[in-house]
């Protein structure tokens, strides 16, 4: 099953002729997730062959504009391929206020509804929550109200074991609580231990993503080990005070942070527009983190599908 990250746009406020504002989408079984939404996220859509249609949910993490430009735009867009379905943006309630006189002027005939889902950025709350997939805020520290945004895979259904199915003759319609954790009693009153009809369901997977945001160690035991993070590391370290001031990180900082949250995998973006050369920032983290990544437009993160142990 799949749960892969795909980088869409990884610089800070301005876009480069190579780097756009940020955007991610978080494929989770083949339904897609759009986490932020800078200016030129649906060409970069378009260029990584994502179909808008499977696009239901988009997660806003603040109201600055390389996280939210693109949105009018793509909405319009969606309006125009004929969409039908709901459209559901969790967002700061200030982003509704901002986005409803655009679309009563630009999409009066939208012909879906657009349904704004409010959130509360300080507090670490599930905002989303299927059959498959939860997903809860990480309050972040910036200079307008912030959160990211932690995704975490449901525990799946035990694995049938066929050949015990078979040499203990289950029938099918038992198969369903069997797989639940159920034991099998036959027609003799013998019980048959799930463990001899099962092995371990796999391991569920998670993905943090942490927009904008100073170091700020509170949100360590939100994302404590997971499988994959996202932390912003717009500045190297020799321009700390500047992080410090605006409320970003550097790089240094994110990877400080992934060791202490013991996580599996740290990915750094939102790369300030005065470096060209990203080389430097991934040496950085990995003097402490060594299993560090750049986000770099269309790559992809995917998380393995493994049997708990």
């Amino acid at each position: 099953m799949q749960f892969s990250v795909t980088v869409l746009g990884s610089n800070s406020a301005l876009p480069t002729s190579e780097r756009y504002p940020t955007a991610q989408i978080l494929n989770v079984s083949e339904r897609f997730f759009l986490i932020d939404c800078g200016e030129g996220t649906q060409m970069q859509l378009r260029k990584n062959k994502i179909r808008f249609s499977k696009i239901n949910h988009i997660f806003i993490s603040h109201l600055h504009g390389d996280h939210c430009f693109g949105l009018i735009g793509l909405i319009s867009t969606l309006g125009l391929l004929g969409r039908k379905s709901d459209l559901t943006v969790f967002a700061h309630s200030d982003l509704e206020k901002v986005l409803k006189p655009q679309l009563t002027y630009f999409c009066a005939d939208l012909p879906y509804r657009v349904i704004f889902n409010h959130i509360n950025p300080h507090q670490n709350m599930v905002i989303f929550e299927d059959s498959k997939i939860t997903v809860e805020t990480i309050p972040l520290k910036h200079r307008i109200p912030t959160c990211g945004f932690l995704f975490r895979e449901k525990q799946g259904d035990l694995h049938i074991v066929r050949e015990s199915i078979d040499f203990y003759q289950i029938p099918l319609k038992a198969i369903p609580s069997i797989k639940k954790g159920a034991d099998y009693v036959n027609d003799e009153g013998e019980v048959i231990a799930n463990h001899l009809l099962t092995k371990p369901a796999a391991a569920t997977r998670s993905y943090a993503f942490c927009s904008d945001t100073a170091y700020d160690e509170r949100i360590i035991p939100i994302i404590q080990d997971v499988d994959l993070l996202y932390h912003e590391a717009t500045f190297l370290d020799d321009n700390h005070k500047l992080a410090l001031q605006t409320q970003h990180s550097t790089a240094r900082e994110a990877a400080t942070l992934a060791l202490k949250a013991r996580v599996k995998k740290l990915i750094i973006g939102h790369f300030s527009t005065r470096y060209y050369d990203l080389s430097a920032f991934e040496n950085e983290a990995r003097v402490i983190f060594d299993d560090t990544s750049l986000a770099r437009e269309g790559d992809i993160f995917s998380i393995p599908n493994t049997t708990r142990g």
